[in-house]
């Protein structure tokens, strides 16, 4: 294994990094410059690319087979932000297998919802965990609604101890899962009020 003066890995004959890629009518994409070493230095060539030529590059993440093709793979950063909603979904209520299973639709509704939160810097609820008191989203499927119930767990230090008040908490609390609720329906998602406006119940796009 040797570097390539892009900064891409070469194994043998073949080459892993960021790739310029121009989709065609028929076959697969053709690649028309690369390996780069990130993703950043991939987007600022593909910025210079397209505003001399005009066609639509897209920066892909993959290996250069011997033929010449492109084999996409999951990037480093793919791997990093996979590891990180798995961490995320882990702090889920440890039930919820008895609730829903892996196949069931709802399953992939929370990971969707899960992923849009986390994407958006708002932590899951760790629920039995250790940061418990922190706060987070929390989600709770309901089958017999078709959805997820989302709503805003602040820290202990709002919601039990009251530092702020009984009216900063109760007010905080609505700001923040009116927030929640714009963010995925921003997301694409179908969002309702659901008891009172104590939360909201996700269901998928449309």
């Amino acid at each position: 294994m040797s570097v390539l003066p892009s900064g891409g890995l070469a194994l043998g004959t073949v080459s892993q990094g960021w790739w310029l890629v121009v989709d065609e009518e028929t076959g697969p994409g053709r690649i028309v410059a690369g390996p780069f070493p990130d993703r950043a230095e991939a987007r600022w060539a593909e910025s210079a690319r397209t505003s001399d030529v005009r066609e639509v590059v897209r920066t892909v993440y993959g290996t250069r087979r011997n033929d010449g093709g492109l084999s996409q793979r999951p990037s480093p950063q793919d791997w990093t932000w996979l590891a990180h909603l798995g961490d995320q979904l882990d702090r889920l209520v440890a039930d919820w297998d008895a609730t829903i299973s892996d196949e069931d639709p709802l399953t992939t509704l929370v990971v969707e919802v899960a992923g849009a939160l986390a994407e958006a810097g708002l932590p899951l609820h760790d629920v039995s965990g250790p940061g418990s008191e922190v706060g987070g989203a929390c989600l709770s499927p309901e089958p017999g609604l078709g959805g997820v119930l989302v709503t805003w767990r602040q820290h202990d230090r709002m919601t039990v101890e009251q530092v702020a008040g009984a009216t900063v908490d109760a007010v905080g609390q609505q700001v923040m899962n009116a927030a929640l609720a714009e963010l995925l329906r921003l997301r694409g998602f179908q969002v309702s009020a659901f008891g009172g406006g104590s939360g909201s119940l996700v269901r998928p796009a449309l």
